[in-house]
C-alpha cells in the first residue's frame, strides 16, 4: 500500500501523463459543490479522465498513480466562466485578430463562434493559469442584434478543446442593441420577435423563394433551435425595465429559454427573476454608473440575487471578456467581501453557470462522475493572493506557463552589457 503524502515535486514530470492514467490529489482542504460539503484533509481521485472517488485522507493501493500533495492548502473543481471571448480576440485594436463580431456580414443568428475559435489564444493560457478549466464563448453584435450562436470550451488548449458547439444564442438588447436595431429599445424588440416569427414558421414562410420579415432563411433555421427550447437565448441587458420586458417576452414564449447577462441592475428584480427561473451572468464588481443603464449597479447586487434565490453565475464583464477572464475568482471575492456567502460566491463561478449552460451533471463538482477537473490551490481561491499549484482538465496535468510567465522568466536576469534581447 502506497501512503498518499506524496511531495509535489513529482507534478514538474507529469505535464502529459500516459493514457488510462490514476491520479490522486490529496492533504487538502477539499470544495465538493455537492452535499457532501467541504472536506477537510481529504482525497480526490482521478482514472481515466474522470473523478472516480472523492472522501477522506487515506491509503491508496495503485503504485502508478500520479501522487499530487496539495500541502494542506484547497482542492476544488476548476473554475467555470460563463461569459468570455477567449478564443476570438487576441489584439483588440487588430482587427486580423478578432472573429467576435462580423460587422458587415448580412448573417445574424446563422453565425457560429465554432467557425473563429482559435485554441491557441494566449489569453487562454493565462485563464488556465489562474483556475478556469471550462469557459463560455460569447459572440458579439455585428449589423444586427442578434449576434449568432456560442459555444463552451476548456482551456487546455489541445485542437479539440472546444467540446459543444451551437450551444446557446445571443442578442443584444441593452442601449448599444437599440442603437444597432436603428435607435431605439422599441425598434430592437420589435426585430427580435419578428425574427423568433420567422423561426416559428421556417421552412414554410421561406416558401416560393420568399423570406423572412426579420432574417432570411439561413438565419430562420438558425433560430429554430431558439424557439423549440433546444437551445437558450441570452439577452445582453443592465436595465431592471429591460429585464421586466425579458420576463414578459419569455411569459409570451414559454417554449424559449432566456438567459439575462450583464444585469447590473438585477438586484432590483431578483423576486421576479427567481419566480419565473431565469438565470442570470452577473458581475459582482460593477458598482458605477458608467451608462444610464446601470445607475442602481451595486457590489452588493450578488448578495441579493442569491438572498432571492435567483440561479446567479459571475462573469467579469467590468474588467475584460477576452484577456481579464483570468480575473474571475478575484470578482467572486467582491461579492463576498459584500454580503454573498462565501459558498454561494464560489458555486458562482463553477457549478452554476455549468448548470445554466446544460452541462452541470458533468462539471462544476468533484464527485465520483464528474470530469476530471480539478485545482489545487495555495489558499482560499476566492482571495487575490492565492493562486493554483495545479491545474487538471479531464486527467490531464495542465502547464501552467504564459506567454507573461516566459517574458519574465527571459528578462528577470539583466544580460550582459550590450546584449541584443533577440540573442540567446
Amino acid at each position: 500500500m502506497k501512503h498518499l503524502l506524496i511531495s509535489l515535486g513529482l507534478a514538474a514530470a507529469l505535464i502529459a501523463p500516459a493514457a488510462a492514467q490514476t491520479i490522486v490529489v490529496s492533504n487538502g482542504r477539499i470544495v465538493t459543490n455537492t452535499t457532501a460539503g467541504v472536506i477537510e484533509n481529504g482525497v480526490v481521485v482521478i482514472r481515466d479522465g474522470e473523478i472516480v472517488a472523492v472522501g477522506g485522507q487515506g491509503e491508496f493501493s495503485d503504485t502508478d498513480a500520479i501522487m499530487i500533495d496539495a500541502n494542506g492548502g484547497w482542492i476544488t473543481p476548476g473554475l467555470f466562466h460563463p461569459h468570455t471571448q477567449l478564443g476570438l480576440v487576441e489584439v483588440a485594436l487588430e482587427s486580423s485578430t478578432r472573429d467576435n463580431a462580423a460587422d458587415d456580414s448580412s448573417f445574424t443568428a446563422a453565425l457560429d463562434v465554432a467557425d473563429g475559435f482559435n485554441p491557441s489564444g494566449n489569453h487562454i493560457d493565462e485563464a488556465r493559469s489562474e483556475g478556469i478549466t471550462r469557459f463560455a464563448v460569447h459572440p458579439s453584435t455585428g449589423s444586427a442584434i442578434i449576434a449568432g450562436r456560442g459555444a463552451l470550451a476548456d482551456s487546455s488548449g489541445e485542437p479539440d478543446s472546444l467540446f459543444a458547439a451551437r450551444r446557446f444564442m445571443l442578442v443584444d438588447l441593452s442601449s448599444s442593441g437599440a442603437n444597432t436595431a436603428g435607435g431605439a429599445r422599441t425598434a430592437a424588440w420589435a426585430f427580435l420577435r419578428s425574427a423568433i416569427e420567422d423561426a416559428r414558421f421556417y421552412p414554410g414562410r421561406f416558401m416560393a423563394h420568399h423570406e423572412g420579415d426579420a432574417i432570411d432563411r439561413y438565419d430562420a433555421a438558425a433560430m429554430v433551435g431558439v424557439v423549440r427550447g433546444e437551445m437558450p437565448l441570452v439577452m445582453i441587458m443592465d436595465r431592471a425595465s429591460d429585464i421586466r420586458w425579458a420576463l414578459a417576452f419569455a411569459a409570451n414564449y414559454p417554449s424559449i429559454r432566456i438567459i439575462i447577462a450583464g444585469a447590473a441592475e438585477a438586484h432590483l428584480v431578483a423576486d421576479e427573476l427567481a419566480a419565473a427561473d431565469v438565470p442570470v451572468i452577473y458581475d459582482p464588481m460593477r458598482n458605477l454608473p458608467d451608462s444610464f443603464d446601470t445607475l442602481a449597479s451595486t457590489n452588493e447586487g450578488a448578495a441579493i440575487l442569491h438572498a432571492a434565490g435567483v440561479q446567479t453565475a459571475f462573469t467579469t464583464v467590468g474588467s475584460d471578456l477576452y484577456w481579464n477572464p483570468r480575473l474571475l475568482p478575484q470578482h467572486a471575492g467582491i461579492a463576498v467581501a459584500h454580503g454573498a456567502n462565501w459558498a454561494d460566491a464560489f458555486r458562482s463561478i463553477t457549478l452554476t453557470p455549468a448548470e445554466i449552460f446544460g452541462v452541470g451533471d458533468r462539471y462544476g463538482a468533484l464527485a465520483a462522475g464528474y470530469a476530471g477537473d480539478v485545482v489545487v490551490w495555495d489558499g482560499d481561491p476566492l482571495e487575490v493572493m492565492s493562486a493554483p499549484t495545479t491545474v487538471i482538465i479531464e486527467g490531464q496535468v495542465q502547464n501552467l506557463e504564459t506567454r507573461q510567465t516566459r517574458l519574465r522568466d527571459r528578462y528577470a536576469t539583466p544580460g550582459e552589457e550590450g546584449r541584443h534581447a533577440y540573442r540567446h
